[in-house]
């Protein structure tokens, strides 16, 4: 049996805390007499602090330069892990993501991963060794260091449980599973046993930050058996699998929220064809994602588009579009908004959904700028203040408590 585990940050916040995760990890190799390749963060905070310092010299730093010192983190963390199985009797080596064979393209801070060569990693395993690998990471095909951007260490696990055809996937977190909605924001939010690919991609890319959108796409598409759980508690976390395993799909599974939005609104924009074309290949030339999109009906030659894009690439998205000022009455960028979303599996064949959620808009007397939908999700942009009063109010309306 082969299984790859992932430790987050908080996991591996200190000697104490990586200690704990070594006896973790010697647990699940003799209780379920597994071969383990285990998936490390850097300590938390310390990417934090890596990015604050590459900012002190240059407000816009060479992307090349920062990835070189963000990958140092999970370097130290699994050297780290790896002295402590070692001094606790069991042959473990750590590998950073070049030596772990990770080949990604060559887009900083943000790298996609285009293939692994797990042939160190399997040579290795055979020789008894638990491999920890350091999250978060590759090379490209020049040999350039590399990072995934948010969420890299949830990826690498994934991708590296995929390439090496492994039994499950785990990720351990400082949380116990995936729940209802953010439960420092609703008390009575409640822990998923199971929940489909389908729901939790959705999930996490409308701001569930258990884990990552890319990773659980890449776990579809492997169809890897995929868990998340505690590292602090022996607790049994939530499996993400096939929706055909789950054997009553409710209606609603959870309610997620993204406060690192922003709405982008050009006004007077020239209504003629290929203008949409030309801004979105604008956008997309920077490696801005965009989100949610409206365009209003065309008049006197002059149409409004209003888009969504993460809030951390505002300023990528100021330099991209100033070439379009000239056919533009304005541009503005608002960062105060929220999007608030409703996901389930069961809204397939289940009609008055989105009605009761607009319902309960109204009756808070929240103002919906944008919506968003499709088979098993509703989302809307609202104003920033009324973001966990929709929270709580939907998570209500919805009876996920229940």
């Amino acid at each position: 049996m082969l299984i790859v585990q992932k430790y987050g940050g908080t996991s591996m916040g200190d000697c104490s805390r990586i200690e704990n995760v070594a006896k973790r990890v010697i647990q699940s190799k003799e209780h379920k007499n597994a071969n383990l390749v285990v998936v490390v963060s850097a300590m938390s905070g310390v990417t934090d602090k890596l990015v604050e310092y590459t900012h002190h010299f240059s407000a816009l730093p060479n992307p090349r330069e920062v990835d070189m010192a963000l990958s140092s983190g999970e370097r130290i963390t699994s050297a780290l892990l790896a002295i402590a199985l070692e001094s606790m009797g069991y042959k473990a080596i750590s590998l950073s993501g070049r030596a772990a064979g990770i080949i990604t393209d060559s887009i900083h801070t943000k790298a996609r991963i285009q293939h692994i060569d797990t042939s160190l990693i399997q040579d290795y395993i055979k020789q008894g060794y638990i491999v920890v690998i350091a999250g978060f990471q590759g090379v490209d095909k020049n040999g350039a260091v590399t990072t995934l951007g948010r969420g890299g260490s949830d990826l690498s696990a994934v991708a590296i449980a995929g390439a090496l055809g492994a039994d499950l996937c785990e990720i351990y977190t400082d949380v116990d599973g995936v729940y209802t909605t953010d439960p420092r924001i609703e008390k009575s939010a409640r822990k998923i046993d199971k929940i489909s690919y389908d729901e939790m991609l959705e999930l996490a890319s409308m701001g569930a930050k258990v884990l990552l959108n890319r990773s659980v796409e890449l776990a579809k598409k492997w169809q890897i058996p995929l868990v998340t759980r505690s590292s602090f508690s022996k607790d049994e976390g939530t499996m993400i699998c096939n929706e055909e395993d789950i054997m009553e799909a409710a209606v609603v599974s959870g309610i997620a929220l993204d406060k690192n939005q922003a709405r982008v609104s050009m006004v007077d924009v020239a209504d003629r064809p290929g203008i949409a074309a030309e801004i979105f290949g604008a956008l997309a030339e920077s490696h801005i994602n965009i989100d949610m999109i409206v365009q209003t009906i065309g008049r006197d030659g002059k149409t409004d588009l209003d888009f969504t894009i993460p809030q951390s690439e505002v300023e990528e998205a100021k330099n991209a579009l100033k070439r379009f000022e000239s056919e533009v009455g304005m541009i503005e960028f608002d960062c105060e908004i929220a999007k608030v979303s409703i996901v389930g599996v069961g809204m397939k064949s289940h009609s008055g959904v989105a009605s009761r959620a607009f319902k309960t808009f109204a009756q808070e007397n929240i103002n919906i700028m944008m919506i968003s939908t499709s088979e098993i999700k509703v989302s809307v942009i609202i104003e920033l203040k009324y973001a966990e009063l929709a929270v709580r109010s939907l998570h209500k309306a919805y009876e996920l408590e229940k």
